[in-house]
């Protein structure tokens, strides 16, 4: 293990950075999220709240999630960084502020799994993960969802995604969801080292914690 979080108080989540405006509390000791602006905002409304954490190639990244309150989504965004080699913070880079664009067709480089997709009336009704590779909103892989709704959902979810410089595989509750294997120049050049961030559209509540890297 190279990193680890409980995400279970203040004081763990010093550092962080969030981009756009959320509600962060701990309530049952574990990080909870949600929108601090109205949803009728669209996206304005969501917001991405990122490990100050560089993390280098070839990791695990594991943590717990549970969501209370949907519709929503949740996003995971790994290997990010800003393009032409800056850093993913640098200043010269156009401010971000939760808004999907910044993101996919902004001034930085990453991958970004969406695996809680409930935001939409199609996606409520057949729940898919997406693996996206950026810049761009490339969707270089799907795979069926099984977390339950809400109201159905008994235990907390693990989430876990194996990245290496050529394949991203996705897991959760040790269950393979997706795997993608890159080439390196169909979308653009591999991702190697980077940061993390939770992202979260209105108005999802949801809980995360026991937030750990492993080293492949």
């Amino acid at each position: 293990m190279i990193y680890g979080n409980p995400l279970s108080s203040a004081k763990d989540i010093e550092g962080f950075k969030l981009e756009g405006q959320a509600k962060l509390s701990f309530e049952n000791g574990r990080l909870r999220m949600q929108n601090e602006l109205d949803p009728n905002l669209g996206q304005k409304s969501n917001f991405v709240f990122w490990c100050d954490q560089k993390f280098p190639d070839n990791i695990s990244i594991s943590y717990k999630f549970l969501p209370l309150k949907e519709p929503g989504l949740a996003m995971l965004f790994f290997a990010a960084n800003g393009k032409n080699k800056s850093d993913l913070f640098d200043r010269s880079l156009a401010k971000r502020e939760g808004e999907y664009q910044q993101y996919n067709r902004g001034e930085i480089n990453a991958f970004h799994i969406a695996y809680f997709r409930r935001r939409y009336d199609t996606e409520r009704a057949f729940h898919l993960c997406n693996l996206r590779k950026s810049y761009g909103a490339n969707m270089v892989a799907q795979g069926a969802d099984p977390i339950p709704n809400v109201e159905d959902i008994m235990a907390p979810m693990e989430m876990r995604i194996e990245k290496t410089t050529k394949e991203v595989r996705f897991f959760i509750n040790d269950l393979p969801i997706l795997n993608y294997s890159d080439d390196g120049k169909t979308y653009g050049d591999f991702l190697r080292e980077g940061y993390i961030g939770f992202r979260q559209m209105a108005p999802l509540i949801a809980e995360y914690w026991d937030l750990k890297v492993f080293a492949l």
